[in-house]
C-alpha cells in the first residue's frame, strides 16, 4: 500500500448494551459518513491524497474482530466501496461486557499492522458504555500515545449521560485528541460525519 496521510482504526462498541437496531444505526451511520462528499474530499486533500482505514468490532475480553480490513481511500469511489463493506459487515463478536481497554489494545495492534506508511496515526473509539471488564483503558491509552497514536472518541449518551467525562479521562490522548458526544443512535450518522471531518481533514479542513 502506498503512503497515506492518516492511518485510522475505527474501534466500534458491539457489547450487549448495543442492541440489534442500535448496531444497525451505528454501522449505517459510519457508511453514510464515508459516502458523504465532504468526507471523501477530505481524504484526498492531504499531501499523499489518501487515508488508510480499517474497522474493528469489540465487546468483552477476547471478543474483538476486524469487520473491514485496511483499505486505501483516495476519493469518493474508494470511500463508497469501504461504506459498502461496512454496511454488509456481520456482527462478528458476541454481545457481552464492555472491555473498552481490550478493544483499544486490539485497535492499537491493528494500527501496528497497517500496510501503509502513514504521516498520522489515529484510533476512533465509539460506544455507549464505560469500561467494565478486562484491562483498564487509561494505561492502554498511554501505550498508544507513547507510540505516536492519537485516540479520539464519540460517546453515545443513550445509556450513560456522563459517558463523555469517562472518555475524556480514560480514553482520549495524543496530539490534537478530542472527544465528542451524540444523544442517541438516531443522531449517530451526523455526529460521526462531523468527527471524521475533524479527524481526517486536519489542516485541509481548517
Amino acid at each position: 500500500m502506498e503512503k497515506v496521510d492518516l492511518a485510522l482504526c475505527l474501534a466500534v462498541d458491539a457489547s450487549s448494551s448495543v442492541d440489534h437496531d442500535e448496531f444497525g444505526l451505528m454501522l449505517g451511520g459510519y457508511a453514510a459518513a464515508f459516502r458523504d462528499e465532504s468526507v471523501a474530499a477530505a481524504m484526498a486533500a492531504g499531501r499523499h491524497g489518501a487515508v488508510a482505514v480499517a474497522m474493528l468490532l469489540w465487546s468483552g475480553v477476547g471478543a474483538q474482530a476486524v469487520a473491514v480490513p485496511w483499505m486505501r481511500l483516495d476519493g469518493a469511489a474508494a470511500a463508497a466501496s469501504f461504506a459498502d463493506q461496512v454496511d454488509n459487515a456481520p456482527r462478528l463478536v458476541a454481545p457481552g461486557a464492555t472491555a473498552l481497554g481490550e478493544g483499544m489494545a486490539a485497535g492499537l495492534a491493528l494500527l501496528a499492522a497497517c500496510p501503509a506508511e502513514a504521516t498520522r496515526v489515529a484510533m476512533d473509539v465509539s460506544g455507549d458504555g464505560r469500561h467494565n471488564q478486562g484491562r483498564a483503558p487509561g494505561p492502554v491509552r498511554d501505550i498508544g500515545v507513547a507510540a505516536g497514536v492519537t485516540i479520539n472518541a464519540l460517546a453515545v449518551l443513550n445509556e450513560e449521560p456522563d459517558l463523555l467525562a469517562h472518555y475524556v479521562a480514560e480514553v482520549i490522548g495524543g496530539p490534537g485528541a478530542f472527544a465528542m458526544e451524540t444523544p442517541d443512535y438516531e443522531a449517530f450518522a451526523e455526529a460521526i460525519r462531523a468527527k471524521l471531518l475533524r479527524e481526517i481533514g486536519g489542516a485541509a479542513i481548517a
